[in-house]
């Protein structure tokens, strides 16, 4: 009889979400009245959901479309499903090393406008997608020690750590540590160098553990907050052994071809955020405890992307 009358309730509850119209899954409905909403794709990340943020105040501030956040989805993949199933049509952060090997299934590429334009001319032909110019930051893995240990010894590029290799001890994600192609082993045959200790870790545990001093250098990423937070030295990859994440929006061509005028909104952010403005606005986030949409509002204003008002 219980089973029964559960039935029966979902079933009413059911009729009454699709007669009024109200019930609908976050990013798939539409805004208010008829105006479908500008659905933008994030990942769980800070820097994401910044991104997404901006994006979404941008639009709806030069527009009359309403904006949806399509939110904390956990990985590229995801991200990159949304798009194509059209449950978003913008996506915030799309990294070029990301959607080359990832999303693309490409090998990897280590000339940054190489990968740029593979992406690119890939993502429009597969897709029908356009891959925007890059916000001006790119968001790799990155050496770092603390500024005593690049003090002490004249430390500021990856090939400095040559010196002092085999007395040090390394933090790396542990995904990394055992990965072909840009991972531990193949790293070290490009700089001709070996820590004392290779220690797998997970990657949001290296920071940490670099301020404690129990490790000497770690690998993180370049836009990471807590590198301010905890005051550490990225060393610069002089061999660019890396590939290049350089960061971009990724924009379902329907979109533009339906609203050609948010084309040239959404190119106002080109080239403007650096990496450390980066990873200043995710440490406001991360360490100050800021909410994303806060720290989108506030570099937009600061920075006067709303045209005659401040």
């Amino acid at each position: 009889m219980k089973k029964l009358r559960y039935l029966w309730l979902t079933f009413i509850t059911l009729g009454s979400c699709l007669l009024l119209g109200a019930c609908s899954f976050p990013g798939l409905g539409a805004g208010g009245g008829n105006t479908p909403s500008v659905k933008i794709a994030s990942l769980n990340t800070t820097e994401s959901q910044v991104m997404a943020n901006m994006l979404a105040e941008l639009i709806s501030h030069e527009t009359k479309y309403p904006t949806e956040i399509v939110n904390n989805l956990g990985s590229a993949p995801l991200i990159h499903q949304a798009l194509v199933r059209n449950d978003a049509d913008i996506q915030a952060v799309a990294y070029s090393g990301t959607e080359l090997t990832t999303n693309l299934y490409l090998p990897p590429e280590k000339d940054p406008q190489k990968a740029t334009d593979i992406v690119r001319r890939e993502a429009k032909k597969r897709f029908d997608q356009t891959y925007f110019p890059t916000y001006g930051f790119s968001n790799t893995f990155s050496f770092m020690v603390t500024q005593k240990t690049a003090r002490e010894n004249n430390l500021k590029t990856v090939s400095d750590l040559k010196k002092v290799a085999d007395k040090f001890t390394v933090g790396v994600d542990a995904n990394w540590l055992n990965r072909k192609g840009d991972g531990y082993r193949d790293f070290t045959h490009h700089y001709d160098l070996e820590f004392a200790k290779a220690y797998p870790m997970q990657i949001g545990l290296v920071y940490s553990a670099l301020a404690s001093n129990k490790m000497n250098v770690v690998l993180g990423y370049s836009t990471d907050g807590r590198i301010d937070s905890y005051h550490l030295k990225s060393l610069q990859d002089d061999k660019h052994f890396f590939p290049p994440y350089n960061c971009s929006m990724m924009v379902n061509n329907s979109l533009l071809r339906q609203h050609p005028e948010l084309k040239p909104i959404l190119h106002r952010l080109d080239g403007k955020i650096s990496v450390h403005t980066m990873r200043r606005l995710n440490f406001q986030v991360d360490d100050q405890l800021l909410e994303p949409q806060v720290v989108a509002h506030q570099f937009l204003v600061k920075n006067n992307y709303f045209r005659g008002e401040y």
